[in-house]
């Protein structure tokens, strides 16, 4: 719709550009009619919902009330004398104007109207936002003593015929907490609590109840694009920052389960009364996949894994003297979902990053395991419905596989082990590959 809106709008301008010049005449009733035409015919398409409004349209929508207003009052007010008809006016101003009809649909182009994935669930969901503060923990990014603050979202049905298990999110590398909302809501609608974490200063940006708005750390951000460049870190610096990564995110995970299940306790919001704190699931894409793994490590209370598209860097151990990663040998026995896209499967036996996760690997010899083939790393977010330029230019093109059957068939699949692993329903038995 964004790129017909576009072209409509660029061909009415040329077609007025080329009248002006073939009649030698830069006013004229048919270039007035013509953009008030454009103005109402826009805001016609948006009263039909053909157009859905959002504020990615506001830009072009002023751009387009402001040419529709000039040609009235010109309409309106008496023709005076005219300077001479000068083409190259005409063509300078049809470019200008092309260029500003561009950039104010750029939002609209970034961010397409989409429809949302498939809510199969028979509950309503409601959502809520809290922000948790750590009075344990010092934030780290700041040169203040200030207490870390973590922000989080909930989803969860908005009938009370609970209580429903827990599932607690963490999104990746530069993610935000809604990355994958259609995922939550899908759960919540099928009877779940979903609780997703910003990790500050590892979100793209946050925002606290206050108002106040966290970004993306540039040392971290620096981090993370030199550990995906060869030669930049050693071995040994390598594993130090995943360490260092997990180890932040687990202790955020971790703060935000101890919170919920206090407050749970004590009963005094909705959302907390809805919750079987003695069902627990932990999911994450990318960096918050690896977070889940080494969170179920640590706690005792974790019931079900789903790791999205991310290497076990809690499952690692680096030997100094060999300068390699080697995979620890610890047996790991609570259900384990991972599911793979090509970006990572095509590593799984390459990799000493991804030694660990290697389908041969013994002691995750319970996990189940699939790949979504043809899917890019960002396809098992909702990044590509809601910006596909963008999740194209992140992950270095478009993915081969619909994105809506990716992100929905995730979807069920998560759903169906969460349902098997926490409520003892039906069997779970996915195909290895989608």
């Amino acid at each position: 719709m964004e790129i017909l809106v576009l072209v409509v709008t660029l061909v009415c301008e040329l077609a007025i550009a080329v009248h002006s010049i073939a009649f030698k005449q830069s006013r004229g009733k048919i270039k007035s009619w013509t953009r008030i035409a454009i103005f109402v015919g826009f805001v016609g398409l948006i009263f039909g919902k053909v157009v859905v409004w959002g504020f990615t349209w506001g830009l072009f929508t002023g751009l387009l009330f402001i040419l529709a207003f000039k040609e009235m009052i010109t309409l309106l007010r008496k023709q005076k004398h005219s300077s001479p008809y000068k083409v190259f006016s005409t063509i300078w101003k049809f470019l200008l104007l092309a260029l500003t009809v561009v950039i104010t649909l750029v939002p609209a182009l970034l961010f397409p109207q989409h429809r949302l994935p498939q809510v199969t669930g028979t509950y309503a969901v409601a959502t809520a936002t809290y922000s948790y503060v750590d009075k344990n923990r010092i934030e780290e990014f700041t040169d203040q003593d200030d207490n870390r603050i973590v922000n989080v979202e909930f989803w969860y049905p908005e009938q009370a015929d609970g209580p429903y298990p827990l599932l607690v999110f963490s999104h990746g590398a530069f993610g935000i907490k809604t990355s994958n909302t259609s995922t939550f809501t899908e759960l919540a609608s099928h009877g779940y609590v979903v609780v997703s974490i910003d990790h500050p200063y590892h979100s793209f940006y946050t925002v606290s109840e206050d108002g106040k708005v966290v970004t993306v750390n540039h040392d971290y951000m620096q981090e993370v694009n030199n550990a995906n460049k060869t030669g930049v870190y050693s071995l040994g610096e390598y594993f130090e920052l995943t360490q260092k990564w997990m180890k932040l995110r687990t202790d955020d995970m971790d703060f935000v389960v101890n919170t919920i299940l206090e407050q749970a306790a004590q009963r005094k919001e909705t959302v907390y009364e809805r919750i079987d704190t003695q069902k627990i699931g932990v999911f994450g894409h990318s960096m918050g996949g690896a977070a889940s793994v080494a969170l179920s490590r640590e706690r005792d209370d974790i019931d079900a894994v789903v790791n999205i598209d991310a290497p076990f860097f809690s499952e690692l151990v680096y030997d100094e003297a060999a300068n390699e990663l080697i995979a620890k040998s610890e047996p790991y026995t609570i259900p384990l979902l991972n599911v793979y896209s090509d970006d990572v499967w095509v590593q799984l036996d390459s990799s000493s990053t991804y030694i660990a996760n290697k389908v041969s690997n013994t002691n995750f010899k319970g996990a189940y395991t699939v790949h979504f083939k043809g899917a890019k790393h960002l396809s098992l977010t909702d990044l590509p419905l809601f910006s596909p330029i963008l999740a194209n230019l992140l992950q270095g093109g478009k993915a081969e596989i619909d994105k809506y059957y990716a992100i929905e068939t995730q979807n069920e699949l998560i759903l169906r082990f969460f349902d098997y692993a926490l409520k003892n329903q039906g069997q779970f038995t996915p195909k290895a590959t989608y």
